[in-house]
């Protein structure tokens, strides 16, 4: 391991000649006076509000004419499916044989998410985030402030990917018990902390990833300002060797990541993974990318900066075929 029918009642037709009429939104026949002024609410199907008028009054000698001024209906634009436009872009990116990926991606500004695949990957060092994550809410919970030592620790495993330092505060949150119950508020629904000492091997999924990362830089979230804001300014902070996966999707400097890069002892294989926060054209979007069954290292980093463009490209060409 580095290690989101109305009822109405007809005008009653002249007995020379019918009279028809049509309605574009559903009509509400509210009442008619003794002189025979018919009034009437038209609403749009989806509109929130009503349009009333009222018809001219009609002499008793003559025949009763309605008129209705009904609201349009607007035109709806068609639903993106983005899924499947990002299972699309998905067909261009080379995954070798035996590796396999999974990327989910939110765009901050509108709302609107992609995701693909579903499987469970092991975290390697991603985790360091959730773990930070747990001990902030946990500090809060007792209204404390990280201790010197506790920030000490934070800064090396976020900045350095220091293991040393991750397991310190494993141990603090109380292990895989610690990280589930925060987890469980935080609304993750398909991770489970590693055994023992084994942080590195809890299983999640990209979607989970992109509701953690959700939980550091949305504003609907368990952890308080301050909280969000340190934890952003570590993974914002990576050292230069580290600074690759959805960093790759950026158009520029303005990004903010924790990767996890781990090799198998039992397959030789590595498990490489990148979340974090990236702009381009001038949106922020939130990345998770997973995967495993890579045979090396810079092969699984290749394929997470592959999968994370993909990821972005939903959104970027989303008025192309």
């Amino acid at each position: 391991m580095d290690r989101h029918r109305a009822r109405g009642r007809r005008a009653r037709p002249s007995r020379r000649k019918p009279l028809l009429y049509t309605a574009v939104a559903s009509a509400v026949l509210v009442g008619a006076t003794a002189t025979g002024a018919v009034y009437v609410k038209a609403q749009a199907h989806d509109g929130p509000g009503a349009v009333s008028s009222a018809a001219a009054s009609a002499s008793p000698s003559s025949s009763p004419t309605v008129t209705e001024e009904a609201s349009v209906e607007p035109v709806a634009e068609p639903a993106v499916d983005r899924d499947a436009l990002l299972a699309k872009a998905m067909r261009a990116v080379t995954v070798a044989a035996g590796a396999k990926a999974s990327v989910a991606v939110l765009d901050l500004d509108s709302g609107a998410s992609a995701a693909y695949g579903d499987a469970a990957f092991d975290t390697a060092s991603i985790v360091k985030v959730n773990i930070l994550a747990a001990l902030l809410l946990q500090a809060q919970d007792a209204d404390r402030h990280l201790t010197a030592q506790e920030k000490t620790y934070a800064t090396a495993m976020i900045e350095h990917s220091d293991n040393a330092s991750a397991t310190a505060l494993w141990r603090a949150i109380g292990r895989a018990d610690g990280l589930d119950a925060a987890n469980k508020r935080f609304g993750l629904t398909d991770t489970e902390g590693g055994e023992g000492e084994l942080w590195g091997l809890t299983q999640t999924t990209a979607s989970d990833q992109l509701t953690l990362l959700r939980q550091v830089f949305g504003d609907e979230s368990e952890l308080g300002e301050s909280s969000r804001s340190y934890l952003q300014g570590l993974m914002g902070e990576i050292a230069a060797g580290q600074r690759w996966g959805v960093s790759a999707a950026a158009d520029g400097s303005q990004w903010a990541l924790k990767n996890g890069w781990l090799p198998r002892s039992t397959t030789g294989l590595w498990d490489i993974n990148s979340i974090g926060r990236v702009s381009a054209d001038g949106h922020a979007y939130l990345v998770a990318a997973l995967s495993n069954g890579n045979s090396t290292q810079t092969k699984g980093i290749s394929l997470v900066e592959a999968v994370s463009k993909a990821a972005l490209s939903v959104f970027r060409d989303i008025t192309e075929d």
